[in-house]
């Protein structure tokens, strides 16, 4: 055992099967977020829509709005990111006995909190810009455009209800990646009959 690796100890076959269900929990999430991102980067990133204004043609696309280009880059990165950490899982799960590390384990949490941040300012910044489309605002003269553009505010919408179920699975994911962390410094470390090794 090389240092820094943790075995995790366990009294019986319970608590085993339990951890496997954490794995394999986790496996669901990161795929499904990763599934959920890359829906929100191709709804908003293919969103065109072109209208005839005073016989001018006025084209609405995603880059026109920082904060839809925020979100499709954000969902991106924790795509990319999720695939990745969902493949390592899959990865020691078929190795069966592997030993948690808590570099690693501090790096995958630290990991999993920021794009769990990140998703969650992007998503709110994008809603935010969605509001103001949708309704405007009259006492800054700022004209609502939905009503202009309603098939590009339809799939916009589409995304961002995508990305906040992304964010959802993100923020969850971040609970599971400190429960991971944290019980390796537990009062019951090193106690027991038994002991097995999970993989990180």
């Amino acid at each position: 055992m090389s240092p820094g690796e943790v075995p995790v100890y366990s009294t019986g076959g319970r608590l085993k099967a339990m951890e496997r269900r954490v794995k394999i929990g986790e496996v669901v999430l990161r795929l499904a977020m990763c599934g959920l991102g890359v829906l929100t980067c191709a709804l908003i990133g293919t969103d065109t829509e072109v209208r005839t204004i005073f016989s001018l043609e006025k084209k609405a696309k995603f880059s026109d709005m920082r904060a839809l280009v925020f979100l499709v880059i954000a969902n991106g990165i924790a795509s990319g990111y999720s695939l990745i950490q969902g493949v390592r899982c899959l990865v020691a799960m078929s190795r069966g006995s592997v030993l948690f590390n808590k570099a690693s384990a501090w790096a995958i949490f630290s990991c999993d909190q920021v794009m769990a941040y990140v998703l969650l300012a992007a998503v709110a910044a994008a809603m935010q810009s969605a509001v103001l489309g949708e309704f405007g605002q009259p006492e800054m003269q700022w004209m609502k455009i939905c009503n202009l553009y309603r098939k590009f505010c339809n799939q916009v919408g589409e995304g961002l209800v995508s990305s906040f179920l992304a964010s959802l699975s993100m923020v969850t994911i971040s609970f599971v990646s400190a429960f991971n962390l944290f019980r390796l410094y537990g009062t019951n470390k090193g106690r027991g009959s038994s002991s097995y090794t999970v993989g990180m």
